[in-house]
């Protein structure tokens, strides 16, 4: 299946060939000030299966070897890049234009959770 993403101004555009390595839930203290999200759902897409299909964003490196990857025009985060997860690039599942098929499996980052959202799902929760 194929799926399509795009960021809110429909300049950043990409897409992928499922299935996806897997799809979570972050709740580390960068991807919360990345998106200004209490969390954010990341599809995780191997290199190779995904490609941009519209204008490529502007990366970012917060530190060696992490990039994040914004739209230049409307300044969505699209795309998170680390070396330390090596050949995938994690896409937000929210862009996802219809993401049938793509459930979170884990909460990642467990630890570093915001205090005043409450979870009920029975997911793996994976701290460092």
């Amino acid at each position: 299946m194929t799926y399509t993403g795009r960021c809110q101004c429909g300049a950043c555009r990409f897409d992928f060939e499922g299935p996806p390595n897997w799809v979570a839930h972050c709740h580390c203290l960068s991807c919360r000030r990345a998106s200004g999200a209490a969390l954010v759902t990341y599809v995780g897409v191997p290199d190779g299966a995904w490609r941009w299909t519209g204008a490529e964003p502007k990366a970012w490196e917060s530190s060696p070897g992490t990039r994040w990857l914004r739209c230049a025009d409307c300044g969505a985060l699209v795309a998170y890049d680390a070396d330390r997860y090596g050949a995938e690039i994690h896409f937000p599942l929210a862009l996802i234009e219809d993401p049938v098929g793509l459930v979170p499996e884990a909460h990642a980052r467990w630890d570093e959770r915001v205090g005043w959202l409450a979870f009920v799902d029975d997911l793996p929760k994976e701290s460092r």
